[in-house]
């Protein structure tokens, strides 16, 4: 028998239902909520919620405006269990829910439709496709409306299902299950309803096919051509949000298939100039903007638009002028330099762990990555951050819509005509140069403020494309861009900020006349508007000089004073917000002028304003991430100036990371509570690393020994932490302290090393795929390399594992080369004081090893990994049968300033030694050398006597 509810609790939970919604009688909701959560407990409490959510005649009472309410409610609370529960949910209690829901499609209410496609999809979602199979079969027919006897609201409702279901199900659909893919008969019926009389079913359709053309399933590859055709029949259709979703497809299908796209470039040009010139519709306009994006970073089709750069240039330039309604907004807002920054108006930030270790040509093992952990605040004219997508709220419905975020901030229109400018400027160069041309020479000076910013954002978008082209135009641009810095409107004062930086490279390299004439004004005049009373215009002008250091580097030797006692004025006016940009301004000229930074009177200055901000964030704050790192070059540049500075900063990471270790404890055995962030052991280990290289042996020493709690105990938990940014760091931290304070480490060893033998492990990598691994294991080979070189013959112990761990590395062709060439130089370094056990093996890893240290330029860590290499021939030369001329030939690179250097003290005379003994084990050794490329045989001789 049909389940049926009972009226008397039906009518009780319809109440419930309506009252939990009463948000102007709180003591009313409160006690409908618990109510509500008491009713949880009834096996039918699924059943009622269909039912009432299904049926708008199960409930009399309440009113229309109330049995609305109720059956919104209902809907949402279902959805929850369903989210939740839905494994505790009995079978019949499914079959009934998926029957009844399906009336929900068929409500003339389109709130109710739209809940019955969540709650559809949510089924789906949790159950999987084959919980349901018959779903998309049912759906499909509603939409075509088989049988005649659906309304258009049921064919449009079901059509909303069917899209939330492919966007959720995108990879399931297109699995093989009992032989059969449920994408195989999706897409010949969705291409159908692109057909539709319905403007909504149409575009949802092409939503349909949109979310599947970027993942290049062979069910939408073999319509592709169907689908191409429809939309070209489409592409004139009265209503936008269709020729939204057209312009969105053909965005796909260029990406995934450009040879379909190819032949039609001329049509599409004329199409999308004429979509993104709709003056009533800004999402249709940004979605055609979108394609020159996608059509210009396309090897294939980006000189397809060549012949129509004049048409499509000048859009571009149309549509990055401030919509009237932003023009409204921005002409209202009032300077607020003075004002506390809103917790919301603070960009999160996130920490990135210390780079993995490479062999540099320096000899001293840096970052390959940039170990700037903040993500930089980007302040351009179009830069945007993509935030992933976010599964939304439960009864968002129900609550006021919050502000949705800075406009400034978000990607649109204008941004994204100004991206393309960008990228078109990098592909054409000249042409895009000289039809941007006039636009500048008629708004630079524009008496209205919306074209002159306009103008100024062109000229910083073709930067880097044209620079050649506008160089010659540069001494009368650059001054007057210098004049604008101090234009009325904050937003031109802040875009000039961007565009002068794109130009700093072009002046920070003039000669002296040059530089005074072009890059100091521009210099300063960016530094004032680092204290501009728009903060938004101080945010741009920091951005813009943290873009100008890094192009400068050096030659912002001379100007170190002017510039950190800016800084420092900063540190004393900026509010929450814009301390994160100033830290990456100050480390950035920590990186490029260290040793002009290290001066007593700036660092007398510049110290003292980082450590009041130092004592003010808290330990929580999420400020605390780019203040470590920044600290970090500080550190670095400063060397042992930073020593006044150092004990309580080393203190104070060491309680960090003891309490974020102890955080992640507790919250491992409480599920409840949330995990600590990462980024705070991240971003301490690598303050502690940069202290630790810059002290002196006896400071550097002190502070480990004192460190409360020990230092290296709580290294071996963040060795094992199952983030792999902390391991990475972790790992660079025990290099560093074998470098610098090894005394101090080497009793703890033992229980260390048998962490980093098991880190050096493959297997997680093969597992997982993720390729952040890589880094922890090549932090990993370095540490360890380090550590042997100070450990010497009390590696014993180990390097039979080290020896299987590091081989097998050193084997596997998959990797990235950077590990196996850090496992290469590991290996060479426990050979130097461990020949004799690593000897009887070397026929075997021989081969591999020489082929990754050939990669690796010459440094201190190469000539001694060979020197340890040759300690393991001289124990075995028959082992080198098979690879001894690559070995030679390597020998025979090693340049003459390495072979002189006193820090490869011994290299020359280990590589004659070998030499030596196979001229006594080969026999006519002479014309076995001959054998040998001629330049090879030469330096060898020459270099080595022979």
């Amino acid at each position: 028998m049909t389940w049926q509810p009972q009226e008397e609790p039906l009518r009780q939970l319809a109440q419930c239902l309506k009252d939990s919604l009463s948000g102007h009688d709180q003591a009313l909701q409160k006690n409908a909520e618990i109510m509500l959560k008491q009713a949880k407990a009834s096996p039918d409490i699924n059943n009622y919620l269909a039912y009432l959510f299904s049926n708008p005649s199960a409930i009399a009472n309440l009113g229309s405006d109330g049995t609305h309410a109720a059956r919104c409610a209902a809907a949402i609370m279902l959805k929850n269990n369903i989210k939740i529960s839905y494994k505790t949910i009995p079978d019949m209690s499914k079959s009934y829910i998926r029957s009844t829901v399906l009336l929900g499609l068929q409500d003339p209410n389109p709130q109710i439709r739209n809940f019955a496609g969540n709650v559809i999809t949510e089924v789906v979602r949790q159950g999987g496709i084959m919980g349901w199979p018959q779903i998309l079969v049912e759906l499909t027919s509603l939409v075509a409306n088989e049988g005649g006897t659906v309304s258009p609201e049921t064919q449009e409702g079901a059509m909303g299902a069917l899209l939330k279901i492919c966007e959720d199900n995108k990879r399931a659909l297109d699995k093989e299950y009992q032989g059969q893919r449920p994408l195989t008969f999706l897409i010949p019926n969705i291409l159908q309803f692109t057909s539709s009389q319905s403007a909504k079913i149409r575009a949802n359709a092409l939503a349909c096919l949109n979310v599947f053309i970027p993942e290049k399933s062979k069910a939408l590859l073999a319509n592709i051509d169907s689908i191409l055709l429809q939309l070209f029949q489409l592409s004139a259709d009265p209503s936008n949000d269709v020729r939204k979703h057209v312009c969105r497809s053909f965005v796909h299908i260029a990406d995934v298939s450009p040879e379909k796209i190819a032949p039609h470039m001329g049509g599409l040009v004329d199409y999308m100039v004429t979509q993104q010139r709709n003056p009533d519709d800004a999402e249709l306009a940004l979605d055609a903007a979108e394609f020159w994006m996608c059509v210009g970073e396309d090897n294939n089709l980006r000189a397809g638009l060549g012949p129509y750069l004049l048409k499509i240039v000048p859009v571009l330039l149309e549509s990055m002028v401030y919509s009237e309604d932003d023009i409204l907004r921005l002409e209202g807002e009032t300077e607020d330099a003075e004002e506390e920054d809103r917790e919301q108006d603070i960009k999160p930030q996130f920490a990135t762990a210390k780079g993995a270790r490479l062999v540099a040509p320096s000899g001293i093992e840096t970052p390959t990555s940039n170990t700037n952990g903040a993500a930089k605040p980007v302040t351009n004219g179009y830069a945007y951050e993509d935030d992933g997508e976010e599964e939304g709220g439960e009864i968002e419905e129900y609550e006021d819509d919050e502000e949705g975020g800075d406009p400034e901030e978000q990607w649109n229109l204008r941004k994204c005509s100004a991206a393309a400018l960008d990228i078109l400027a990098s592909v054409f160069h000249g042409p895009v140069f000289e039809f941007t041309l006039p636009y500048l020479k008629d708004n630079l000076n524009h008496s209205e403020w919306p074209y002159r910013e306009t103008a100024v954002l062109a000229l910083g978008a073709i930067a880097d494309g044209c620079m050649e082209f506008v160089v010659p135009h540069l001494p009368d641009l650059t001054p007057f861009l210098i004049s604008m810095l101090g234009d009325k409107e904050p937003v031109v004062r802040k875009i000039t900020c961007w565009s002068l930086g794109r130009y700093s490279a072009w002046a920070s390299h003039l000669d002296a006349a040059g530089k005074q004439q072009y890059f100091e004004p521009m210099m300063d005049g960016i530094l004032r508007r680092m204290l501009d009373k728009d903060k938004r215009v101080q945010e741009a002008a920091a951005s813009a000089f943290a873009n100008l250091e890094e192009k400068a580097q050096s030659n912002l030797s001379a100007y170190t004073p002017v510039i950190v006692q800016q800084f420092v004025n900063c540190f004393a006016r900026y509010k929450d917000r814009n301390m994160f940009i100033l830290y990456d301004c100050v480390q950035t000229l920590a990186e490029h002028v260290p040793t002009d930074l290290k001066r007593p009177e700036l660092v007398e200055i510049l110290m003292p304003a980082l450590i009041a901000r130092w004592n003010k964030v808290s330990d929580q704050s999420r400020e605390m991430f780019p203040l470590l790192e920044c600290l970090s070059y500080v550190a670095s540049a400063l060397t042992d100036s930073f020593a006044p500075y150092a004990k309580p900063i080393f203190t104070r990471c060491i309680h960090i990371i003891h309490q974020n270790l102890e955080d992640y404890w507790v919250a491992a055995n409480n599920p409840a509570m949330d995990q600590p962030d990462k980024d705070f052991l991240v971003t301490s280990l690598d303050l502690l690393s940069a202290i630790v290289q810059v002290l002196d042996e006896k400071k550097g020493d002190e502070l480990v020994a004192t460190s409360q709690p020990n230092m290296f105990e709580m290294l071996t938990f963040c060795m094992k932490d199952n983030s792999n940014e902390v391991r990475q760091s972790a790992y660079a931290l025990l290099g560093d302290c074998a470098i610098f304070v090894f005394p101090r480490l080497q009793p703890y060893l033992p229980s260390l090393l048998e962490i980093l033998i098991d880190q050096l492990d493959l297997t997680e990598v093969l597992v997982s795929g993720e390729p952040s691994i890589y880094s922890v294991i090549n932090n990993a080979c370095w540490s360890c390399g380090e550590i042997a070189m100070r450990q010497g013959a009390g590696m014993a112990p180990f390097v039979d594992r080290l020896l299987e761990k590091l081989a097998t590395i050193l084997f596997n062709v998959k990797v990235p080369e950077s590990l196996n060439e850090n496992a290469a130089i590991a290996l060479g370094r426990i050979s130097i004081q461990c020949p004799q056990q690593l000897a009887p093996h070397l026929a075997s890893f021989a081969p591999s090893f020489i082929r990754s240290i050939h990669r690796v330029d010459w440094t201190d860590e190469k000539g001694q990994a060979l020197k340890g290499f040759v300690q393991m021939i001289l124990s075995n030369p028959e082992a080198m049968e098979h690879c001894l001329a690559d070995f030679f030939v390597e020998i025979a690179s090693a340049p003459s300033a390495f072979l002189g250097s006193p820090n490869n003290e011994g290299a020359k005379e280990a590589f004659q030694s070998v030499l030596m003994q196979y001229s006594r084990l080969i026999p006519d050794f002479g014309s076995w050398m001959h054998t040998l490329p001629p330049p090879v045989e030469q330096t060898l001789r020459q270099t080595y006597n022979l």
